[in-house]
């Protein structure tokens, strides 16, 4: 039997500067590690440094908004990245310095999971939040990767929550309250971003209710828009009743793969039906997103260098550049759109 190196560390190569320290890129030192020999135009080399930029901060920090933006991600369509776009996108807002709140009304908790944050029953969670068993300040929890990240956590007791809010008093907008509530806390909090379940149910409802704005995420998938004609329908009917204020303020494409001529397709085909509310930016189609969450991480956390960690990055600064009142007259509920 051959005797080789025993107990070698796996980590035998140094550091790359900035990467794990979160100080500057430095090219010199750099050029001094066993990845020296690579170019900087490389694309190792340009994540390297993209990676070391996100985690030291030196991204440009963007505006606060006028007054608190609560934004509601829906979709009543699984697997279409609303989770994952969700607390990405509340990661690159908390990363660039403003202060965000993810409320998780998925029963399934994967919001709370990418986040870090403990969510097994028992754990005050936004079921009691809705049932009124909790305050508002017992339910919230700092994300462990970021100190301006928050996150009122789902449990699975939140599975029974649509049954129980039948026989309430002002069962849609008990979510709203809550938010209030946060307000009055003295949270400051400049964004809310609210995911939702894959259904139009009463959890849904609540969570329109309590925003001004709609976020869409659409996959780059054939079936694409198909049941976003219920959603706007929905969304019209809340705006009517309960919710006047409400509007599809943002469009996010996702799981975008540039190399298919359908991608392409259906890009084009959901920019001509919402016109500017469609991001510019796109999110590609990117295993390092799939991974983030088993992690317990957003893709900003466990990648930070990726084109995926880049792409929220993007998104993120475009939807704080936007003006609200814009984006009301660009992206209103009109019977065109319910015709999807």
């Amino acid at each position: 039997m051959s005797n080789g190196p025993a107990n070698v560390s796996r980590e035998t190569t140094s550091r790359v500067p900035g990467m794990l320290d979160s100080g500057p890129f430095d090219t010199d030192e750099f050029s001094r590690t066993p990845f020296g020999n690579i170019s900087a135009d490389t694309p190792i080399a340009a994540e390297a440094q993209r990676a070391s930029q996100v985690l030291s901060g030196t991204n440009a920090q963007i505006p606060r908004p006028r007054e608190q933006r609560v934004i509601t991600i829906a979709n009543q369509k699984g697997g279409v990245g609303k989770t994952t776009t969700a607390v990405n996108l509340a990661a690159a807002l908390a990363i660039q310095g403003m202060r965000v709140l993810v409320i998780d009304l998925d029963p399934q908790g994967n919001a709370s999971t990418a986040l870090g944050i403990a969510h097994h029953s028992g754990i005050p969670s936004s079921y009691e939040l809705l049932i009124g068993e909790c305050s508002i300040s017992d339910a919230i929890q700092q994300s462990p990767h970021n100190e301006r990240l928050l996150c009122i956590p789902a449990t699975i007791d939140l599975a029974g929550a649509e049954i129980e809010l039948v026989s309430m008093v002002a069962r849609e907008g008990r979510l709203k309250a809550a938010i209030q509530e946060a307000n009055l806390a003295g949270y400051d909090i400049d964004y809310v971003m609210i995911d939702c379940p894959p259904s139009l149910g009463l959890l849904t409802v609540n969570a329109m209710v309590a925003a001004k704005e709609v976020l869409i995420p659409i996959q780059c998938e054939y079936y694409a828009l198909e049941g976003v004609g219920q959603l706007l329908r929905n969304i019209g009917l809340v705006q009517a009743h309960l919710n006047p204020g409400l509007h599809v303020s943002t469009v996010v494409l996702t799981m975008y793969d540039g190399r298919t001529k359908l991608a392409d397709q259906v890009a084009e085909e959901v920019r001509s039906h919402f016109g500017d509310a469609v991001l510019r930016a796109v999110i590609p189609r990117s295993v390092k997103v799939s991974e983030a969450p088993g992690y317990g991480m957003t893709v900003l956390d466990y990648d930070p260098g990726s084109r995926g960690a880049m792409s929220y990055l993007d998104a993120g600064r475009e939807i704080a550049s936007r003006n609200s009142a814009r984006q009301t007259a660009a992206a209103p509920v009109s019977d065109a759109q319910s015709g999807v």
